[in-house]
C-alpha cells in the first residue's frame, strides 16, 4: 500500500520537475535573444539625463556664446535639447487624440511648430540663468517609462522639477516636465484641445505661429 500510495507524490514530483525544467529554457532562450527585455537590465534613467543638463549648463556659463547673438545660443541649446528629448512623442502628447485625426504631413508641420514654440517660450529665457544649481533626487522605473525628480536650487529656494521619460531601445528620452506639479504637456494639451474643439486644428497652428511672431518681436524690440 506504501508502494501504491508513492506513486501520485512521485508523478507530481515529475511533473513540477518538467515545468521547472521548461521555465529554465524559457529563460535561457529569453536570455540569449538579442534585444529581449529580458536581457540585461534597462539603463539608469538619471545617468543618462545628468550629461544631458551638464551640457546645457556648460553651454549657459559660456561667456562668448552669451555675449554673442542670442539666436546662436538659443539654437545650441535646442540643438543639446534634441539629444534627450523627444519632441515627436511631446508633440503626440500636446494634441492628444487629435493628432491620429491630422495627416503625416501635418504632424511633422506641428511638431516642428511646437518645438519652436517651447524654443521662444523656454528656452528663450535661458540669459536668465545665474548659476542655480541642480539637485538629483529619487528616480521611478515602470517598464519603459520613468520619472527623475530633481530640485533647482535658486537663491535658496528648492524648485521641483521632474523628467518623465521612455525608454527608445537603450536610451530614456523625456517628453514631459513637471515643474512645481504643473505638467508642461498638460497645460498645453488642455488648451489645445479646447481650441481645436471650438475653431479647429488649423486655427491653432495659425494661433502658435501668431504667438510665435509676438515673442520674437517682444525678444527683438521689434514693433
Amino acid at each position: 500500500m506504501d508502494y501504491f500510495r508513492s506513486i501520485p507524490f512521485q508523478r507530481q514530483e515529475r511533473r513540477r520537475s518538467t515545468w521547472t525544467a521548461l521555465y529554465l529554457l524559457v529563460l535561457l532562450a529569453a536570455l540569449l535573444v538579442p534585444g529581449s527585455k529580458v536581457c540585461a537590465s534597462a539603463p539608469d534613467p538619471t545617468e543618462q539625463l545628468k550629461p544631458f543638463i551638464e551640457k546645457v549648463i556648460a553651454i549657459l556659463q559660456d561667456e562668448e556664446l552669451r555675449e554673442g547673438a542670442r539666436c546662436t545660443l538659443c539654437q545650441r541649446v535646442i540643438d543639446v535639447a534634441r539629444e534627450r528629448f523627444d519632441f515627436q512623442e511631446m508633440s503626440k502628447r500636446v494634441l492628444g487624440k487629435h493628432w491620429k485625426q491630422i495627416s503625416s504631413e501635418q504632424q511633422a508641420e506641428f511638431e516642428e511648430l511646437f518645438t519652436r514654440l517651447l524654443e521662444h517660450a523656454y528656452i528663450g529665457k535661458i540669459e536668465e540663468y545665474a548659476g542655480q544649481e541642480i539637485e538629483y533626487k529619487k528616480q521611478r522605473i515602470r517598464g519603459e517609462r520613468a520619472e527623475v525628480q530633481t530640485l533647482l536650487i535658486d537663491s535658496g529656494k528648492s524648485i521641483p522639477v521632474s523628467y518623465i521619460m521612455l525608454l527608445r531601445k537603450d536610451q530614456w528620452m523625456a517628453y514631459d516636465v513637471v515643474v512645481e506639479g504643473v505638467s508642461l504637456v498638460r497645460n498645453y494639451k488642455e488648451q489645445f484641445d479646447q481650441i481645436i474643439s471650438a475653431d479647429g486644428y488649423e486655427y491653432l497652428v495659425g494661433e502658435i505661429e501668431k504667438k510665435i511672431t509676438a515673442i520674437e518681436k517682444e525678444t527683438t524690440g521689434e514693433e
